[in-house]
């Protein structure tokens, strides 16, 4: 039975594509988005001075099946570990200056499902319609037809992307290498 908190230890690798190079420097947009909490979120409006906007495809549930061939999909498998991981290290997180948000094409409702399962203490925040893709040129992958955003991490401060993770992997470890990060550049 598939159990979302679990990554197989044969997960294949995303690669290197180049597909986020364009986005240090950019101006992130003002785009509100509905979110977890209630209300919307501006991500543009975000950041205490900085802001850690982490995009994942899609965050499954115990006892629904993935889609198939979901472990296959490089960079696919693993946003509940992921969303796990910065709930983990959010205290540290928001220690070194950064708010924290995650960023799928997902519905509200479920996102607020894993939200209150997993007990995180940010936002995600829907983005259904793909805005921030077509405004920013984000990576996307389709599966059963169905588009969903490739796994990256956006640091965010004043207003422009200051730093991109991509390709992120492993995403269970990924909150640990935007701590070291920020450790190594305070604001």
């Amino acid at each position: 039975m598939f159990n979302p908190l679990e990554l197989p230890a044969d997960l294949p690798a995303p690669e290197q594509d180049g597909a986020a190079e364009h986005l240090p420097g950019r101006a992130v947009p003002h785009v509100a988005l509905p979110g977890t909490r209630g209300g919307m979120v501006d991500v543009a409006a975000v950041g205490c001075p900085r802001a850690i906007l982490y995009f994942y495809p899609r965050t499954g549930r115990p006892g629904v099946d993935p889609p198939d061939g979901w472990d296959l999909i490089p960079g696919a498998r693993g946003c509940t570990p992921q969303a796990c991981s910065f709930r983990d290290h959010h205290r540290e997180l928001l220690d070194l200056g950064a708010e924290v948000y995650g960023i799928s094409s997902q519905g509200t409702a479920d996102q607020a499902e894993a939200a209150e399962r997993l007990h995180l203490p940010f936002p995600l925040l829907s983005d259904a319609d793909l805005r921030l893709k077509h405004l920013l040129d984000l990576p996307t992958f389709r599966v059963e037809g169905e588009e969903l955003y490739r796994r990256l991490t956006l640091v965010v401060r004043e207003r422009a992307v200051e730093h991109v993770f991509y390709p992120v992997f492993p995403p269970d470890r990924h909150a640990g290498e935007v701590v070291a990060w920020l450790r190594a550049r305070p604001a």
